[in-house]
């Protein structure tokens, strides 16, 4: 007969290790996502639209990545924010405005600061992989609705990560697309979410198209990502991202 003391501690490397298995998953959930959306490299355009209540604006630009530590984000109209621009190497970002020709190193404490006056921020916008690395994560839900498999996720940052976030949820489909990232403060409360609102197969695959992002405490305040082209696996030179790069374009 097992002691009752054997009995715990098999319930207890149970639990450990549904624990850690359910860990693995749920971030290598959140890694597919990124994964899926920029591939080994990608070159994209899109549209940025943000909205008022009394006036709206919109920005044409093209993004570079490589991998998930290295991007580059062009505005090319209208021609008064033409040439605007945000530089992601690892860690590091920098942001260049023509108008005062000169190129700025974005500290970390700026990373989540609104990113040319939209409800994206500088993080946002660099699709950085700090989501990765620098929280825990867990499946909060599993469901099935139309056919496909979607999985909600909770991610709570690590005691030292220097994010301003108290946690965040996303909503993931087994095809790898984002259909909800809510962001709380580190009281629990909601901040703001984005939210898929178009699903195209495009490039070989499904992707979100329109995405908004939207604060609680704003609802009359909007502004929407509308991606038009993408080429994934984009044979990128590697001077493109570089500082010079980002002054002065070459590519």
């Amino acid at each position: 007969m097992i002691s009752v003391k054997l009995k715990l501690i098999y319930t207890c490397l149970l639990f450990l290790i549904s624990t850690s298995v359910n860990a693995v998953d749920a971030r290598q959930l959140i890694k597919d996502a990124i994964d899926h959306f920029r591939g080994l490299t990608s070159y994209s355009e899109a549209s940025m639209i943000i909205h008022r209540p009394d006036w709206q604006r919109s920005m044409d630009m093209k993004i570079w990545t490589q991998g998930l530590d290295r991007s580059l984000v062009r505005v090319t109209a209208p021609k008064k924010d033409m040439g605007n621009g945000s530089l992601l190497i690892d860690d590091d970002m920098w942001s260049y405005t023509p108008k005062i020709n000169k190129v700025i190193k974005i500290p970390s404490s700026m990373a989540h600061q609104s990113w040319m006056g939209s409800d994206f921020s500088n993080n946002d916008v660099a699709r950085a992989d700090d989501l990765i690395e620098k929280y825990s994560h867990k499946i909060l839900e599993t469901r099935q609705q139309d056919g496909v498999t979607i999985y909600v996720i909770e991610s709570v940052p690590h005691e030292d990560a220097p994010v301003v976030w108290g946690k965040e949820i996303l909503t993931v489909r087994d095809d790898h697309v984002l259909l909800e990232h809510k962001f709380y403060d580190q009281d629990g409360i909601l901040v703001k979410q984005l939210t898929t609102l178009e699903i195209k197969f495009i490039a070989g695959k499904n992707l979100a198209t329109i995405e908004r992002m939207q604060k609680v405490d704003a609802q009359g305040e909007w502004t929407e990502f509308r991606l038009h082209h993408i080429e994934f696996d984009a044979d990128i030179n590697k001077s493109t991202f570089t500082l010079s790069n980002l002054r002065n374009p070459r590519f």
